[in-house]
């Protein structure tokens, strides 16, 4: 799957620099059903994160338990992608927090 128009593609989200370009990309990229079916599996690799049972997800979500399933193998054996952004969002959640606590003082 490395092919060159792969790599161009991740090259262009690469450069993307804001939200609201996020957006915008996307949007012109994927139809609204793509967008939520990714947030959706971005969604059940959060809740599979903190340990959620699968029943709560596919009650939550509307994913079937095979897809959540799946999603599940991803997250513990992938490549380390979901790892990896749930760790780098944790991490960035936890410093803008902790830096609006200090603000406050």
């Amino acid at each position: 799957m490395q092919n060159k128009n792969v790599q161009e593609l991740y090259k262009a989200i690469l450069a993307l620099e804001s939200e609201a370009e996020c957006k915008k990309f996307f949007r012109d990229l994927l139809t609204e059903a793509e967008i939520k079916e990714f947030a959706n599996r971005w969604q059940v690799a959060r809740m599979l994160n903190q340990n959620i049972s699968y029943e709560v997800i596919e009650k939550k979500t509307g994913m079937s338990s095979t897809t959540i399933a799946r999603i599940s193998k991803w997250l513990n054996k992938g490549m380390g992608g979901y790892k990896l952004m749930l760790q780098r969002i944790d991490t960035k959640e936890n410093t803008t927090h902790h830096h609006t606590s200090l603000k406050a003082v």
